[in-house]
């Protein structure tokens, strides 16, 4: 039997892949999306994780139509208020002294799921080859030939014109191009949860920086917060097995008081911290986006961000061409990336470094740089920037275009 072709095939379902799907679909190219959940079921990466979604992040889903499937309210960040247990100083943000009435937005990762899969839905143009495995790929003439593998172990083969690896940190993609990558661990684990607070949200979006990593809270559309807190590796176990009570004293003591006594936690997910930067964005007629191409420390919560514009880069110039795997159109990926992307991993990982740093000759200098942030235009308009996700050359539907 002949081998399926397609314009794209997109290994992976998850955050990055899904909306990518959408954008091709939306712009009429056929899509095959492998992922590796059954129908039915959300991908893992679909937990209770709080993601928070920059202004641009907010503008290019609402223009491919997904947000507007949420069946939870969203949470408005409207205000940032960052500080660093030890330090003097603190950065204070307010949309509205910036022209906006928000940075952004906090959406619950399965809340987020639910709507990419009624989005998807509605795609006549996507075919969804699930639950399938990527085995490996070779480049036949103008097209990538895909092996796939289903949980009984059957093969099938598929065919695009382009491939587009989106399956996370540990991309099988990448390793297939031999893409090579650069890993750099931080010997924290991060822990989720949702919690309840003396005061309810306010629009208020907190980091407290901390020698062992951050502890922020999200502010939730449900009247919670969502909680990030960080640990050194060899503490996670026993963080872990800590019942509610001593939890909620763990994350008061490093949070302080600002919104009152933490009154209850939902169930703890955790989660290892490891930089990893690809040492390419393409191949022969591939592509990697998302966490394939850079997972980030989550600090600042520029993870996700970072990777829609990955995929609205792709998609926006794959819109203006005939053949979305041409060479050149690979080159101009990569090119109009580089500059997002190399900000923004210098953002993350420069911020975790300096931010987890005891040494008390840097406590000054880092004091110093808090107020410096807070009181010089330039500074502050470059954090702000970053924050509703406007670095490099940003894709048109991320800057609100049709």
């Amino acid at each position: 039997m002949p081998i399926p072709r397609f314009d794209v095939a997109i290994v992976g379902g998850g955050l990055v892949g899904a909306s990518l799907a959408i954008a091709l679909e939306r712009i009429g190219r056929d899509v095959a999306l492998v992922e590796a959940a059954p129908p039915g079921a959300l991908p893992a990466v679909f937990d209770e994780r709080n993601l928070s979604f920059a202004e641009a992040t907010v503008h290019g889903l609402r223009a491919l139509g997904v947000l507007q499937h949420l069946r939870t309210p969203s949470g408005a960040i409207r205000r940032i208020h960052v500080s660093r247990n030890g330090d003097f100083g603190r950065v204070l943000l307010d949309a509205k002294d910036h022209g906006r009435e928000q940075f952004g937005q906090v959406v619950v990762a399965r809340d987020f799921g639910l709507a990419l899969e009624a989005r998807l839905d509605a795609c006549t143009r996507v075919t969804r080859f699930r639950p399938m495995r990527f085995e490996g790929t070779t480049v036949d003439g103008d097209a990538r030939v895909l092996v796939l593998r289903d949980g009984e172990g059957n093969e099938q083969r598929i065919a695009a014109r382009l491939l587009v690896g989106a399956d996370g940190t540990r991309s099988g993609v990448r390793d297939a191009l031999g893409i090579g990558a650069d890993d750099h661990d931080f010997g924290q684990t991060l822990f989720v949860a949702r919690v309840r607070t003396e005061r309810a949200p306010d629009g208020t979006a907190y980091e407290r920086f901390g020698p062992n990593g951050p502890t922020a809270l999200l502010p939730r559309g449900d009247g919670f917060f969502g909680v990030v807190h960080g640990v050194p590796r060899d503490e996670a176990d026993a963080v872990a097995a800590l019942d509610e009570a001593a939890w909620l004293d763990r994350l008061q003591q490093a949070f302080g008081w600002r919104v009152g006594r933490f009154l209850s936690s939902g169930a703890r997910s955790a989660y290892p911290i490891v930089q990893v930067v690809a040492r390419a964005l393409v191949a022969e007629r591939a592509v990697i986006v998302g966490n394939a191409a850079q997972t980030l420390h989550p600090i600042g919560a520029q993870g996700f961000n970072l990777g829609l514009r990955d995929a609205l880069t792709l998609a926006e110039l794959i819109e203006a061409t005939d053949d979305p795997g041409a060479s050149g159109l690979l080159e101009a990926h990569a090119l109009r990336r580089a500059d997002d992307r190399a900000q923004t991993l210098q953002f993350s990982g420069g911020l975790a470094r300096l931010t987890a740093n005891d040494d008390d000759g840097v406590r000054p200098w880092r004091s110093l740089g808090f107020g410096a942030v807070q009181h010089l235009p330039a500074l502050r308009a470059q954090l702000v920037g970053g924050a509703l996700g406007y670095r490099g050359d940003v894709p048109r539907l991320c800057r609100g275009g049709a």
